[in-house]
């Protein structure tokens, strides 16, 4: 690999990361956020966050809810705000991929870390509630530029090698899942506002916004600094459109791109909602600790690394990305069958393995499949809209697996869950292994 690839895919792979870090550094927060936030809103006297929490506790299940030892307003208020960081990556996405194939990839590149550093700038600063969600708004918008990124590995990847680049992209993904998580958490414990600073809005989440400022800003020194240019001229598109993936899915000219990327949404939605809830059913079932929680984070984020970075590598060119997806989805369904049955570790751990692994499997494959299948020219809009859907797919999945939980019970919610993965897997049949792959098995 040379030098200008290699520093290609450490720009990349620092860029995903850290969209990664700044979707779930939030997760381990949310409680604690309600309560900093509501008490501050209501000693001013009540507003939207307060009758929020007051409709939320008029909800069904709510007693229930309680006494397991859950907050439902809580779910509630992280399914809000983590749902409106995935619609926007869902809403940008396309349009920072399609204007990289017109503009070049650096450019967008650089101006979107610019939007991801000032949003975890105005976190650090949030003093007020309204403040934190202008910058998740601008952390969302920005966030789409992961279509861009994945764009920048296809460039610079051969069609033979297009699995393995995105499986490193996977990787990327997996390390962001599993230390945003444990940042989030460790930085609750640096409480800077009852210090002198407060008078510039810190409050107790400021250490965690500042850890993923200064990751950023890295990150965009690196990007000015040693990224080169991947797109050549002579390959970029003149005309550029801003409408979001759902609206632009029937522009996609490769049919099986289409199918590559209604497969993922599908998929996506059922593994968004498992995912937000999982916290839930562990607290609920085994009463895990905050330390757990986080053990758990680790095992499902390090599960995801090495699935991608050894069996994708190492075993896509024999097996194809077709039929890789496909064992994906067919571990999926067992995983969320065996979640939904588990009453011991002994079925709670193994189930967690399995999922870990079919998401691991899936979205490597998917990407491939989509790059595989989409003229040099279209990379960026169509692995936008590929990267759209996954997003809308984060913004449905949790909210409705949320309130299927707390009105049916978990082990509906992960029952309905793996019946759902029927639909990827019948969308995924009709899509034909790309001839981007060697030695394929024909399915």
């Amino acid at each position: 690999m040379t030098s200008s690839k290699k520093s290609v895919f450490g720009i990349v792979f620092m860029t995903i990361f850290l969209d990664m870090v700044g979707f779930s550094i939030i997760f381990p927060l949310f409680p604690a956020m309600l309560d900093h936030y509501l008490f501050l809103e209501q000693s001013l006297g009540d507003g939207v966050l307060s009758k929020f929490v007051h409709w939320a506790g008029s909800l069904g299940n709510y007693a229930k809810v309680q006494n397991s030892g859950f907050h439902l307003e809580t779910v509630i208020f992280g399914g809000v705000l983590g749902s409106l960081y995935a619609v926007l990556q869902f809403v940008f996405a396309p349009i920072w991929g399609g204007l990289s194939d017109r503009f070049g990839r650096k450019p967008i590149l650089i101006f979107t870390l610019l939007g991801t550093a000032l949003g975890y700038f105005l976190w650090i600063m949030a003093g007020n509630f309204w403040l934190l969600v202008i910058s998740r708004v601008v952390g969302g918008m920005a966030g789409g530029n992961i279509s861009v990124a994945t764009a920048a590995i296809a460039d610079v990847t051969s069609r033979e090698k297009r699995s393995k680049g995105m499986a490193f992209v996977g990787i990327a993904f997996g390390l962001g899942f599993v230390l945003g998580p444990a940042i989030g958490g460790l930085a609750s414990q640096w409480d800077w506002s009852g210090s002198e600073l407060v008078i510039f809005g810190m409050h107790p989440f400021s250490a965690a916004a500042t850890i993923s400022f200064c990751l950023a800003v890295i990150n965009l020194l690196w990007l000015a600094v040693g990224f080169s240019e991947t797109l050549p001229h002579d390959k970029r598109t003149q005309s550029t459109t801003f409408l979001p993936a759902v609206c632009k899915m029937s522009q996609v000219t490769s049919p099986d791109a289409r199918r590559t990327c209604l497969t993922y949404l599908f998929y996506m939605v059922s593994f968004s909602g498992m995912e937000f809830t999982l916290t839930f059913l562990a607290v609920e079932r085994f009463s895990f600790s905050p330390k757990d929680l986080g053990e758990m984070f680790l095992l499902i984020g390090g599960t995801l690394i090495l699935v991608q970075g050894v069996v994708v590598r190492r075993f896509v060119n024999r097996m194809g990305e077709r039929n890789m997806a496909h064992l994906g989805i067919f571990l999926g369904f067992f995983a969320f069958i065996m979640i939904a049955l588990a009453d011991s570790f002994s079925f709670f751990y193994p189930g967690l393995f399995l999922m870990s692994s079919g998401v691991a499997l899936i979205s490597p494959t998917l990407t491939a499949l989509t790059s595989l299948s989409s003229r040099d020219s279209e990379q960026g809009v169509n692995l936008g809209i590929f990267r759209s859907c996954g997003s809308i797919a984060r913004s449905i999945g949790p909210i409705s697996a949320g309130l299927i939980y707390f009105t049916y019970g978990s082990s509906v919610a992960y029952i309905l869950g793996a019946i759902w993965l029927v639909f990827p897997a019948l969308v995924l049949l009709t899509v034909k292994q790309s001839a981007g792959s060697k030695e394929l098995v024909s399915a």
